[in-house]
């Protein structure tokens, strides 16, 4: 019988930047909802119904019969050739992007963009300018690097003009902006045309750049398409990620990101020292995927269930929460924010909900600096329509209980 290995004695001298890692709520919160049986209102996991596993069932067979040593190989840094080039030409169609192939490199999900990000452009003590409230996995990522943030006021159309001048004003060497302009996570909220053009020229008066992530800018419900950052920028001055992880399936974590040719090469520089490449098989799966079916039929099926359970998670918000709940009305993507009333602390509440089987994300976690603690960011994307509408209304009632025992 093996012995049971005693606690080590040696004393693990880590780098100084582990002390700025974090645990993410999301991901712990998705360890106990593996476990127990809990209707998750927290993670961004898109609706598993919707994966098309047949197809790709079909997909993984006819790449391993056909090209199956090529599949099972090592491959390029930037990523399939034929996949990179799908890509610009979506871009090119759906936004007006003149780029090609040697524009893009594939990455381990938008997760990886993030953190070569951070490789490439952070220093210890550096500031990164963002909205207030973030993308928690930013942060994250980041912080990692030993970098600061400076949060700038954001209503329903973007980051208020006058609020960036004075965040750039007192942080004059701040070194990126991060931004994410459509169904932001965790609001939903969505930048109008004017903000954009607002944020783009203040950038490139200051010479600073921007980094957006649009993840979700393909699942629109409703209103008007507004373009992105990058298909707006004049100077070269944006870095755009996307990913397949919200359009078709997570699990295969391909993500990109779409800069200029010089940039591309220094990201290549940086992702060879991290993993060398993203998965040759994966690559090449969704590649035949695209080849042999319609994505855009999948990604409208997507829309469809997704809009729908906005609207039943609105409905039910407006219902059962106690009077003073404010919510955001997200056109598209996964999320929308409340803020509750009375002063209430969201993550006091958490334990409640939990015991009474619902997940939920308090929303302090997604303000870097000055926490706000009676928000909560709430996913209609992955329960189905009857565990959407129970865990709201299990939810309005651990709030409600809270307000009567205030």
């Amino acid at each position: 019988m093996a012995q049971k290995q005693e606690e080590s004695s040696v004393k693990y001298n880590y780098a100084r930047r582990v002390s700025n890692m974090k645990a993410s709520d999301v991901r712990e919160l998705l360890k106990v909802t593996e476990t127990r049986e809990i209707i998750s209102l927290g993670g961004g996991l898109p609706a598993p119904e919707l994966f098309p596993v047949e197809e790709i069932k079909a997909v993984a067979c006819k790449v391993l019969e056909e090209e199956g040593a090529q599949a099972l190989q090592y491959s390029t840094t930037e990523g399939y050739l034929p996949l990179r080039q799908w890509i610009a030409r979506r871009l090119g169609d759906t936004e007006g992007l003149a780029i090609d192939a040697d524009n893009i490199i594939l990455t381990n999900g938008s997760q990886q963009a993030l953190d070569l990000t951070g490789k490439l452009f952070l220093d210890e003590g550096d500031v990164v300018v963002c909205e207030s409230p973030t993308y928690l996995a930013a942060i994250s990522a980041f912080r990692a690097y030993g970098c600061r943030f400076a949060e700038v006021e954001t209503d329903d159309d973007g980051m208020l003009p006058q609020a960036l001048e004075q965040a750039l004003d007192a942080n004059p060497t701040a070194k990126l902006i991060y931004v994410v302009p459509t169904f932001q996570n965790p609001t939903g909220r969505t930048w109008s045309r004017e903000r954009r053009e607002a944020l783009l020229e203040i950038a490139a008066r200051r010479g600073i750049l921007v980094v957006e992530d649009n993840p979700y800018g393909e699942l629109r419900f409703e209103g008007e398409t507004i373009p992105m950052l990058k298909s707006m920028d004049g100077q070269g001055n944006v870095i755009c990620f996307g990913t397949f992880s919200k359009i078709f399936c997570p699990g295969y974590r391909l993500g990109w990101i779409v800069a200029e040719k010089g940039v591309i090469e220094k990201y290549g520089l940086a992702k060879q020292g991290t993993d060398l490449q993203c998965n040759t098989l994966a690559q090449r799966e969704v590649t035949r995927f695209l080849q042999d079916y319609d994505i855009d039929a999948h990604i409208g099926r997507i829309r469809e269930t997704y809009g729908r359970r906005r609207n039943l998670a609105i409905r039910t918000i407006e219902r059962e929460f106690p009077e003073g709940t404010a919510i955001t009305r997200p056109q598209g993507g996964l999320f929308l924010w409340l803020t509750l009333p009375g002063g209430l602390n969201a993550r006091e509440l958490l334990p409640a909900s939990m015991e009474k089987g619902v997940a939920f994300v308090p929303g302090e976690s997604f303000f870097p600096n000055e926490k706000v603690t009676n928000t909560m960011r709430i996913n209609y994307s992955n329960a189905t329509d009857e565990q959407l509408e129970k865990g709201l209304t299990i939810l309005a009632e651990v709030v409600t209980e809270a307000l009567q025992g205030a």
